[in-house]
């Protein structure tokens, strides 16, 4: 049967993240709107006599960051080398719209990474998924914690910056106030020094990012989001290349329940790793 790669709609994108839900990958509630939001150019689809049999997030940042993610092919499509054609031709359309020296990231489950390295993508860091039960229990309220809607955007913005690769102040705003969601800031003499986003899912909550100078104030951040779990689950995906992040995840006696590699193409972004105890995505970056 003829293949057919184009623009991915918006309702086909919805489609993409209930697959990514059946998959067991747990989406936030908002991300459709956020990712869409984010870049709408960014989807691709590959259709098979008029129906939608795949899909992909191809993520133009800026004109030197790109990400691939939300990589899907509908179970009934495959085995018909579907995938590999849609993958190919995500590449293609994603460099086409950056700089040619630009990077581009993606999030690779193990069984892929060879596929994704004769692609020419390497090997970086490892991030895995840890699930934490919070309880209901109200610890003593922290006074340096404070709610992101109280902190000046800018500061936000400015603690951010070195550990993206670039600017991201559309997505990044937008990410901060989406609905029901619960953000906090750490201020200490008058400086914002970390933040944490924690979002409603299909199970429980996803905190990322979470971003600290140091890890007492990410294991305080940690803390202060739990106290507003409900006593649901609360996922998180930490890098390995941030010792202090595993130290974060087992202090608070977590499991890990998934993990995957994260892969470049082109130069790997200089970030500042160390502050980084949770990323923001999985699916974009």
């Amino acid at each position: 049967m003829d293949a057919i790669i184009r623009q991915m709609s918006q309702p086909a994108q919805r489609q993409l993240l209930d697959w990514a839900a059946l998959e067991g990958w747990n989406p936030g509630l908002n991300d459709a709107d956020l990712f869409w939001n984010l870049d709408p150019d960014g989807f691709m689809a590959v259709e098979v006599e008029n129906k939608l049999a795949g899909g992909g997030a191809v993520i133009r940042h800026n004109s030197m960051f790109g990400f691939m993610g939300l990589f899907i092919v509908d179970k009934q499509f495959r085995g018909r080398k579907l995938g590999s054609k849609l993958w190919v031709a995500r590449k293609e359309k994603l460099q086409s719209r950056l700089a040619p020296e630009a990077t581009i990231g993606l999030d690779g489950v193990d069984e892929m990474v060879p596929f994704y390295e004769r692609g020419g993508f390497r090997q970086f860091t490892r991030h895995r998924r840890f699930e934490f039960n919070s309880t209901d229990s109200t610890p003593d309220l922290d006074s340096c914690l404070t709610e992101l809607a109280n902190i000046d955007f800018s500061e936000v913005e400015d603690l951010d910056e070195g550990c993206f690769p670039g600017n991201r102040h559309a997505f990044l705003r937008n990410w901060i106030e989406q609905e029901n969601a619960m953000g906090l800031g750490f201020v200490e003499k008058d400086r914002l020094r970390g933040y944490g986003l924690m979002r409603p899912c299909l199970s429980g909550w996803k905190v990322g990012p979470l971003i600290a100078e140091e890890a007492n104030i990410a294991n305080r951040l940690w803390t202060g989001l739990a106290r507003h779990g409900e006593g649901n689950s609360m996922f998180i995906d930490s890098p390995d290349d941030n010792p202090a992040a595993m130290d974060l995840c087992k202090s608070f006696s977590m499991t890990e329940v998934f993990g995957c590699q994260r892969m470049y193409l082109g130069h790997p972004p200089e970030l500042d790793h160390a502050k980084i105890f949770g990323i923001t995505t999985l699916e974009v970056g």
